[in-house]
């Protein structure tokens, strides 16, 4: 079954680990549009991003001309408690599909947090501790992020103050008690501890919020107290800057054995996965030096590439963040409460949607059902149970090995494994119960969100 020069998992050794992170928007001739302030639609300085984030993640933030920034020691020493993590070769998948291609995973499920949120996490506390900060807070979605954060807040003595997106918060409970026992505190979102809490249930009574919801309520906390920075897990530069780890793990351990990818696939929210996943390969592809197909795949139920405007927007459905220009739904666009909480962000990420709209990479959306399909397929076959989230990809990569399968062609698939499933039985439960539905928006729903976006020139 196996093809004995390539090995069903392949690891790097220590030695091999990136020692820097890679900074795509350095090789972008179109540079994302610039965060405005939403008083003055002005680009935003340094110093005007410094009472919400971290000084050096500020720096960051704003920084699109140098490639590599170079990975902390205190942090490359965490990552050796987990990375580098393996790249899997789907064997089992290719035999099950009956497929002549070939398809290759990165496992990002091995830590306790489950995913691969931990790469970010553990920056943005180091830099936090570094700064003499007390804490942070944050949002988070189907719990990936809050867990991720604090343990890297218990790790550096910092407290961590998580919203959590209420229908997660329900639907999750095992994964809010994980958060708790390192030491964090966690509100659904929205709630009646932030004015903007109070006034976005005001306004939408009995909502099961969404990621914008819960962004808000940190900002306002972060920014109302003292020692205290606001940290994000997905969207910003920043965040895809630490993810590239993902990718550059993924491209070393290919290139060890000479394998090129036809077409690399992520799951897509606010893109912190998909933008770590392809970084490298997407900077070879800038330069000219190779070419690549890489899909992005997101929710039918929150289609912000597919089906979203590119234009500036909120961030926060409080409107109190600055503003990005990014594929957007909205920022008054309440996702419906699917599965993948995870993905039920408004916008995305601002170097994939310029990415995205100077034609670097396509997006396809799928519908809840159709992914739960695939994610118990895999994991029937391959011995891990996937994350919502993830199986996004993993439709996705099916899907692509099936037209394989229809025309011969002996392609070689990658995809991002983003996490594990553990904590979301819930809605495997509701998948096997046949309780399942496909929650689509509609054009009125859309355009009626989009009808509020900011009048920028």
């Amino acid at each position: 079954m196996a093809d004995n020069k390539i090995p069903y998992k392949i690891y790097l050794t220590e030695d091999e680990m990136p020692t820097s992170w890679y900074n795509l928007r350095a090789d972008m001739k179109n540079k994302p549009a610039p965060l405005l302030n939403p008083g003055t639609l002005q680009p935003l300085k340094a110093e005007e991003l410094a009472p919400i984030f971290c000084e050096e993640l500020v720096a960051q933030e704003l920084d699109e001309t140098t490639p590599y920034i170079e990975i902390p020691a205190e942090i490359r020493d965490f990552y050796k408690m987990y990375r580098p993590s393996p790249l899997v070769r789907a064997y089992c998948l290719e035999e099950k599909l009956q497929t002549p291609a070939k398809i290759y995973y990165k496992f990002e499920g091995n830590n306790t947090s489950g995913s691969h949120k931990l790469n970010s996490a553990i920056a943005q506390a180091y830099y936090a501790k570094k700064q003499g900060l007390k804490g942070v807070t944050t949002e988070t979605g189907a719990g990936q992020w809050g867990t991720a954060l604090s343990m890297a807040c218990s790790y550096f003595g910092l407290d961590c103050k998580v919203f959590m997106v209420k229908v997660s918060y329900e639907q999750k409970p095992f994964r809010r008690e994980v958060m708790r026992t390192y030491g964090a505190s966690v509100v659904p979102s929205p709630s009646e501890t932030t004015e903007v809490g109070r006034k976005i249930l005001a306004e939408h009574p009995g909502t099961t919020g969404s990621l914008g919801c819960a962004i808000s309520e940190a900002v306002e906390v972060a920014v109302k107290n003292p020692g205290y920075r606001y940290v994000l897990g997905s969207v910003l530069n920043q965040v895809l800057l630490h993810q590239s780890v993902i990718g550059l793990e993924t491209k070393i351990a290919l290139d060890k054995y000479g394998i090129k990818p036809d077409m690399i696939i992520g799951c897509a929210g606010g893109g912190s996965n998909l933008g770590g996943l392809i970084a490298p390969f997407m900077g070879e592809k800038l330069r000219g030096e190779a070419d690549y197909r890489i899909i992005a795949v997101e929710p039918a139920s929150c289609p912000s590439f597919t089906r979203g405007t590119f234009a500036y927007d909120f961030c926060d459905t409080g409107m109190i963040c600055p503003l990005a220009k990014m594929y957007t739904l909205g920022s008054s666009f309440i996702p419906s409460p699917n599965h993948a909480g995870g993905l039920r962000f408004h916008g995305m990420s601002t170097t994939l949607s310029q990415l995205y709209h100077d034609g670097f990479m396509e997006a396809t959306s799928v519908e809840q059902t159709s992914v739960f399909e695939a994610a118990e397929t895999f994991a029937r076959v391959e011995g891990i149970l996937p994350a919502p989230e993830s199986s996004h990809a993993i439709r996705v990569a099916i899907d692509e090995a099936l037209k394989c399968k229809e025309t011969g062609e002996e392609k070689t698939i990658v995809f991002g494994l983003t996490g594990t499933g553990y904590f979301d039985l819930v809605a495997y439960q509701k998948y096997n119960d046949g309780e399942m539905s496909d929650q689509i928006p509609t054009d009125e729903d859309i355009a009626a969100s989009v009808a509020k976006l900011p009048k920028v020139e």
